[in-house]
């Protein structure tokens, strides 16, 4: 099992930015992608980011240019730096962690609110 601690959402304002910290703990030798993806109560849960334990990078088509995954894979932690932020970023931010081999299980954190608005 994997537990997914996610903090770092909040309010800001438009053009301003916020990093997301989702940290790992449990069976975390089995994970391969950690992400993020986000979801409002108009849109399906969509990717916003992901990163493979080995560096490899994956981007929604509404983060590119604008955020950036990290991740530390001594603190079993991941990253999303996000700046320009508009509006229509705002949505419940959950993590998520993928287990590698034939049989994955995907984990999800609880979810943190963020909010872009004047």
């Amino acid at each position: 099992q994997v537990q997914l601690v996610e903090s770092g959402g909040g309010l800001v304002q438009p053009g301003g930015s916020l990093r997301l910290s989702c940290a790992a703990s449990g069976s975390v030798a089995s994970i391969y992608v950690m992400g993020w993806y986000r979801q409002t109560p108009e849109k399906l849960r969509e990717l916003v980011a992901a990163a493979t334990s080995g560096g490899s990078t994956n981007y929604g088509d509404s983060a590119k240019g604008r955020f950036t995954i990290s991740r530390d894979n001594a603190k079993n932690t991941v990253y999303l730096q996000m700046n320009s932020l508009k509006p229509e970023d705002t949505a419940v931010y959950y993590c998520n962690a993928l287990e590698g081999g034939p049989h994955p299980a995907d984990y999800w954190g609880q979810g943190t609110q963020v909010t872009v608005s004047s």
